[in-house]
């Protein structure tokens, strides 16, 4: 595991701060930056006793490869990795939980866009396979605006086995597939439930689908055959947080 990583962006930064400042071990701002969020975020820095340097543009542009930073990199001690005992201490303690699983999602930016609008929808939790899957990386918690910092992110080993699991806790398990008969409207998801998202183009791998309770679909009446997948989630939550919110 590495001992130290390259945070970036400001609503990342703020987060790490507001959550947890005893990962920070320095701060990189860029010379000549000076408006108020990120100044703030500077003087915070400074109180809790975190080194602050400014550099120029092609220093923090080098520490990210040359991602979209807004002026400001920290480097940080790694967050603390989720696994299946952290969901199941959730499960335990948490009344009608509401989860979110990707199945193969790789891509950071649909990564952060997920965590972002599961933490807006009120998801408990976002679980991935170790394996074939995309990690918590700087970029996906850029894109996660803070989110990364708030909603728990679990990595399990297998996870048709935990799907399973849940399924004995009593989590009714909701997969998306574009074959599936019936549309997420048409189902009733006001109870305990996990929502399992698959990858762009390929979906859901065989055996996360076949430990599903039930498979939904979103009406596709254009051209394109398929939506984003954090696109796709977003409208999947808000269904479910609609029917919960309606009782």
């Amino acid at each position: 595991m590495a001992q130290q990583e390259w945070l970036y962006g400001l609503h990342a930064l703020q987060a790490v701060i507001d959550k947890e400042p005893e990962r920070l071990i320095e701060i990189l701002v860029l010379k000549g930056r000076d408006d108020a969020r990120l100044q703030s975020i500077v003087n915070e820095a400074r109180r809790m006793g975190v080194s602050v340097q400014f550099c120029n543009r092609k220093v923090l542009d080098d520490k990210v490869s040359g991602e979209q930073h807004q002026g400001i990199v920290a480097r940080a001690k790694p967050a603390k990795t989720l696994d299946e005992s952290d969901l199941d201490y959730l499960l335990d303690n948490t009344d009608s939980p509401l989860l979110l699983f990707l199945d193969g999602v790789t891509d950071p930016h649909n990564i952060g866009a997920c965590l972002r609008t599961a933490d807006a929808a009120g998801a408990h939790a976002v679980i991935v396979p170790k394996d074939k899957s995309g990690g918590l990386t700087a970029t996906a918690r850029k894109v996660a605006c803070g989110a990364a910092e708030v909603v728990p992110f679990i990595q399990v080993t297998n996870l048709s086995r935990t799907l399973k699991h849940i399924q004995e806790k009593g989590v009714w398990v909701v997969g998306t597939a574009g074959e599936a008969e019936q549309l997420i409207y048409d189902c009733k998801l006001t109870g305990p439930t996990a929502l399992v998202m698959g990858a762009e183009g390929k979906g859901m791998r065989r055996l996360t689908r076949e430990h599903c309770d039930e498979l939904v679909k979103l009406p596709m009446a254009g051209s394109v055959s398929s939506l984003n997948v954090s696109v796709a989630t977003g409208i999947c939550l808000y269904e479910i947080v609609r029917q919960r919110t309606l009782g």
